[in-house]
């Protein structure tokens, strides 16, 4: 009897020390540590093994996991768009109805170094092209005209210089409006709206119809 209590315990004893100096590669399997008060049962299958396992599943989620300045790790969310929303990005700033448009063209690219759609559709009034970031939705270049034939059946009113200013504005979020250089040029019976803007590293030029408000010129480029 003695010899098989003193066996068991001899079982035990080799069983505790290599769950404490190997546990840790056990991965599925299932052990109590003793803390001095009560026992705690840890499941090593819901632990990753390794720095790179914890970065992957991160990853896998959406994630990406960045080395702050004071050393701690912090978790910055993908905020990438997909095809569909970079059109209607294109669209909703360029004011053109999606019915409007057709001959849609859309193509992954790189401009600056940044990833991008870049995005050209035809409506009856106008040819648009726009580049939009694939991670954010910013618009990082533009280029569109729309025929001023079209200015009156497209709909609008009057427009004063500061009112035509706070349309540019809205156009571009973030600018103030002492940032945009705006005046009056009058070549034709009609008239226009001159200017530019420079801003978060994009520079802007556009011409606006007075008698309808409509933005009729638009450039805008990202500089280096």
């Amino acid at each position: 009897m003695n010899k098989q209590k003193h066996i068991w315990v001899t079982a035990l004893a080799f069983l505790f020390v290599s769950t404490t100096f190997t546990g840790c590669h056990l991965k599925g399997a299932t052990f109590f540590q003793n803390t001095g008060r009560n026992p705690v049962s840890v499941n090593l299958s819901d632990i990753p093994s390794t720095l790179d396992d914890a970065s992957i599943e991160s990853e896998a989620a959406g994630s990406v996991l960045l080395e702050g300045n004071s050393g701690s790790q912090e978790e910055i969310f993908s905020s990438a768009i997909d095809k569909e929303e970079a059109l209607s990005i294109a669209l909703a700033n360029a004011g053109v109805p999606e019915e409007d448009a057709y001959h849609v063209k859309i193509e992954r690219d790189g401009d600056h170094d940044i990833p991008i759609y870049d995005i050209e559709f035809e409506t009856d009034y106008g040819d648009y092209d726009f580049e939009v970031s694939i991670s954010g939705g910013q618009i990082v270049g533009a280029d569109y005209e729309v025929d001023e034939q079209w200015l009156d059946a497209l709909g609008g009113k009057a427009v004063t210089l500061e009112e035509a200013r706070a349309i540019i504005q809205a156009k571009v979020p973030g600018a103030s409006p002492d940032m945009i250089q705006i005046g009056e040029k009058h070549g034709d019976s009609r008239g226009r709206y001159e200017g530019e803007l420079s801003y978060n590293n994009m520079k802007y030029e556009f011409e606006m119809d007075p008698k309808t408000g409509i933005i009729f010129d638009w450039n805008a480029d990202l500089r280096d």
